[in-house]
């Protein structure tokens, strides 16, 4: 039970929009809990803590997965920061999800699981499968497979198709062109925060 199954809202009230845990917006604009109406004044690792926290929370990781991810990142050539960001927006779940075939990352990760994608042909059930340049997404050749993808195109969780992807809504097939480039996280988040506060932990 470490991936966070509690009330959503709760979460993008404390942390600020989050596109891939929730399209539903709060009417209230301050920070959950009894004292979310009282001026705070946040430390440094508080704020680099928030940074980190969006990445779990938007796209679903474990925090043993995104220490995963954070390592990897600095294996990777050139900023730590935007190599975390490539690895998490190139998972299968992220990709589905930015394609409109889900309409949260949540959702677009059940539809993986239960086995309704397809890579290359191939069922792929793993949500955490890291999508590369020249990889075809596409929906089982299944009935109750397509139903729920088209059901979930006509409310898609994010308006653009991002440059590195495009998709047919009429075959149900999407293509990845490239990595996603940096502009094109929809998640507003300082991303350096993020390698600074894992610094001092991994």
């Amino acid at each position: 039970m470490s991936r966070y199954r509690g009330p959503r809202l709760r979460v993008v009230r404390r942390l600020g929009d989050l596109p891939g845990l929730t399209r539903k917006s709060s009417r209230r604009s301050y920070p959950p809990g009894q004292h979310g109406q009282a001026r705070r004044k946040r430390s440094e690792y508080a704020i680099r803590l928030e940074e980190k926290q969006k990445l779990r929370y938007n796209y679903g990781v474990t925090e043993k997965q995104l220490i995963r991810y954070v390592l990897k990142a600095r294996r990777a050539t050139g900023s730590t920061g935007q190599a975390l960001l490539q690895l998490l927006e190139m998972r299968l779940d992220n990709t589905v999800f930015r394609l409109g075939m889900g309409g949260t990352i949540s959702a677009a990760r059940q539809l993986v699981n239960h086995g309704h994608v397809t890579v290359n042909g191939k069922v792929v059930d793993i949500a955490s499968y890291q999508c590369r340049p020249g990889d075809v997404i596409g929906v089982k050749d299944h009935d109750r497979s397509k139903r729920l993808v088209q059901q979930n195109l006509e409310y898609p969780g994010l308006a653009n198709l991002p440059s590195h992807l495009e998709f047919d809504k009429n075959t149900l097939i999407g293509k990845v062109n490239s990595i996603v480039e940096r502009e094109w996280v929809a998640l507003q988040i300082n991303e350096l925060l993020v390698v600074e506060y894992y610094s001092r932990k991994v």
